[in-house]
């Protein structure tokens, strides 16, 4: 299970977690989140059956109608990933309860909420879960100052579960292993979060060039339409269709052409122009220099 050397607790603990876990910036505005949220099909593990408690671990009268913490998981809609975090966060409170009753030391106030990685893990929920593990580390550095002297703070997951054998309390050391798992089910989840960021992403982007996109359409349809009911020689479809695709390049310039001379985009259809007089005098290339310029004019009035 080795991976890349990091800083333990027990020198620098805030450091330490906070370089482990490596968040994405909390500068994620909630606007995207709901628009990641709404892209994202989590897949929830089917929900453990609860286990009967022993006659020894049967739990205070008065706290028997209170969930535990692993119950309230158990209840909760987690994807995979997730439910993997928040198992590892389970076991490992278990064990600071432990010891904390075991020195007579007082529990801190925790951060994490479970229900926060409903749909999805977030960034945010990695900054409380580092905090509540900061501060648990403390607690067991007042429980036990002697059995961190031997931890060399940048040990591999590997090693730094081999030192939890070496510790001679249980309590501390399903504390240690917890912790280390805790660490690689945030890994998991930042991986998997940034995944589907990036995917949500691009499907945004996606989204609005297909929408920009519907737009142009509509609005050469509009272009055509008009020119054909005004009833000007010329090929509609193939002038604004010749037109769009220049605007492309050249907007302004294209815009120029389409104004001045329409022509450059499609031929004016000189045998399209209805005779004069009463038929006796037939179209000539003079009336479709006429019906060009008239028709630029009208493009430029035109708003579609």
């Amino acid at each position: 299970m080795a991976r890349k050397k990091k800083k333990k607790p027990g020198i620098d603990v805030n450091e330490t977690i906070m370089n482990d876990m490596n968040p994405v910036a909390s500068s994620d505005d909630e606007e995207f989140e709901n628009l990641l949220n709404s892209f994202i099909n989590a897949d929830p593990e089917e929900k453990a059956p609860e286990e009967e408690p022993s006659a020894e671990q049967a739990p205070e009268p008065e706290e028997a109608q209170m969930p535990s913490f692993r119950e309230e998981i158990a209840l909760l809609d987690l994807g995979a990933d997730e439910r993997e975090l928040a198992s590892a966060y389970a076991n490992f409170m278990e064990e600071i309860q432990n010891i904390a009753r075991a020195k007579n030391l007082p529990l801190p106030d925790f951060m994490f909420d479970p229900e926060r990685m409903i749909p999805n893990y977030k960034p945010s929920t990695g900054r409380r879960i580092s905090e509540d593990l900061t501060v648990c580390w403390g607690l067991m550095l007042t429980a036990y100052p002697d059995k961190f002297q031997d931890l060399d703070p940048n040990s591999s997951d590997e090693a730094f579960l081999n030192f939890a054998e070496t510790v001679g309390n249980q309590n501390l050391q399903l504390a240690i292993i917890s912790y280390v798992e805790i660490l690689i089910d945030l890994e998991n989840c930042e991986i998997s979060y940034e995944e589907k960021r990036l995917k949500a992403q691009r499907r945004r982007v996606e989204k609005a060039l297909y929408e920009e996109y519907q737009r142009r359409q509509e609005r050469k349809q509009r272009f055509i339409e008009a020119v054909i009911e005004r009833g000007f020689p010329i090929d509609a479809e193939r002038l604004i269709n010749n037109y769009f695709k220049t605007a492309s390049k050249d907007e302004e310039g294209a815009y120029e052409v389409l104004t001045k001379n329409p022509a450059v985009y499609a031929p004016i259809e000189v045998d399209k122009i209805k005779p004069r007089l009463f038929g006796l005098i037939k179209p000539t290339p003079q009336d479709g220099i006429r019906e060009n310029k008239r028709l630029g004019e009208f493009l430029k009035k035109l708003k579609a």
